[in-house]
């Protein structure tokens, strides 16, 4: 199997600024990723304005999800809540959700699923993964896309074994979750799916502070029944330059700069003709059915009720849940990408990270013969 660089650049809680107006300018690369908090207060204006800068950046694919302000696209907890937020100038969630849709093709909007990812590109790397992104996040208060501590295992165990790539708009606890005070807030449950699947890289946000990244090595040999605690060999936090550095805050995981990770499993081993007999020469992303796609009711809405995940099915392909392919990965890298790094009220002003840049080996496609 050929591995190629692919270069992915990171982003998370943007809250309605673009990258001009947070004094960055957007490095070089592959595929974006926005793990989440498009807006501030989920409002058309905020939405047009995030998906236009999104649209325009120069990049293969754009992977985004939504996070917990961004109401409007939450449409059941925005009718319920909507005028806690927006008074009598409720917005229409409908028309809020097509301006994410109607976005450019190079968008991959993803909630609560999973998808088959195609680099394309003449002078790009030509590879392809697999990537699971979720809106849901744990929180203290009233905000969209929320779940109970009873249906975090059950939500997270979603997540296919095969994925490489996960974002989540949560982080899981102890990895890149600590508040100011140093307490996790993270999900456990979270924590616990990303120990069974182990993803090769695992991008998140919310918790502003906790921005960074660090690479964790797991435990072998893989138990169902183990505790977090249980599964976490060896932890490496990672060192980004200052904030105010004009260096790259780049993570290496090719081998070029840092040590490369232990990792042999990738989605495309489990199915192999999915490269070049699912795609048609004008697609980049496959959405995939989700593994209750079978089994559950397809909703009218993105959500049928505020704390149950919904199910999509935009493919006939199968979702294998391979049992074989996460074993064979020892270390997945866990980011926070948060832009905004100050919160609210923004005591001395508000303060912006740069994104963080991350180096990753995946499979190269073959055409077909």
């Amino acid at each position: 199997m050929r591995l190629r660089k692919t270069r992915f650049v990171c982003v998370s809680d943007t809250h309605g600024y673009t990258p001009s107006e947070a004094g960055f300018k957007l490095p070089a690369g592959d595929v974006l990723i926005h793990a989440g908090d498009l807006t501030n207060r989920g409002s058309l204006s905020e939405l047009r304005k995030t998906i236009e800068w999104i649209s325009k950046a120069d990049y293969e694919v754009k992977i985004v999800v939504c996070g917990n302000h961004d109401i409007t696209l939450d449409a059941s907890f925005y009718a319920k809540y909507g005028s806690a937020f927006h008074n009598q100038h409720l917005e229409n969630s409908e028309q809020c959700m097509e301006v994410v849709r109607a976005g450019s093709p190079s968008i991959v909007f993803l909630q609560h699923q999973s998808a088959l990812v195609r680099l394309t590109r003449a002078d790009g790397p030509k590879t392809i993964f697999k990537v699971f992104g979720s809106p849901y996040s744990q929180f203290t208060g009233n905000w969209a896309f929320g779940y109970e501590s009873a249906d975090a295992a059950a939500l997270w165990g979603q997540i296919p074994l095969d994925t490489d790539i996960v974002i989540t708009h949560t982080p899981p606890h102890s990895h890149c979750d600590s508040l100011s005070t140093g307490e996790p807030v993270g999900c456990k449950a979270l924590l616990q799916a990303l120990s069974k699947v182990r993803p090769l890289l695992a991008v998140c946000g919310h918790v502003h502070e906790a921005r960074g990244y660090e690479r964790v090595k797991w435990s072998s040999p893989l138990s169902n029944n183990a505790a977090p605690e249980q599964t976490e060999h060896h932890v490496m936090r990672g060192v980004l330059p200052p904030r105010e550095s004009k260096k790259q805050n780049l993570v290496d995981l090719s081998g070029k700069k840092a040590e490369r990770p232990d990792n042999y499993g990738y989605s495309v081993q489990a199915n192999t003709d999915l490269p070049t007999a699912s795609f048609t020469p004008s697609q980049n992303a496959l959405l995939l059915p989700s593994i209750t796609a079978s089994t559950a009711t397809m909703p009218d809405s993105p959500q049928q009720s505020q704390n149950i995940p919904f199910s999509l099915h935009s493919s006939s392909i199968e979702d294998t849940r391979s049992g074989e392919i996460h074993l064979r990965r020892k270390e997945t890298c866990i980011v926070n990408a948060a832009i905004v790094a100050s919160k609210w009220p923004h005591r001395g002003g508000k303060k912006f990270n740069p994104p963080i840049v991350v180096d990753l080996e995946l499979p190269a496609w073959s055409e077909p013969e």
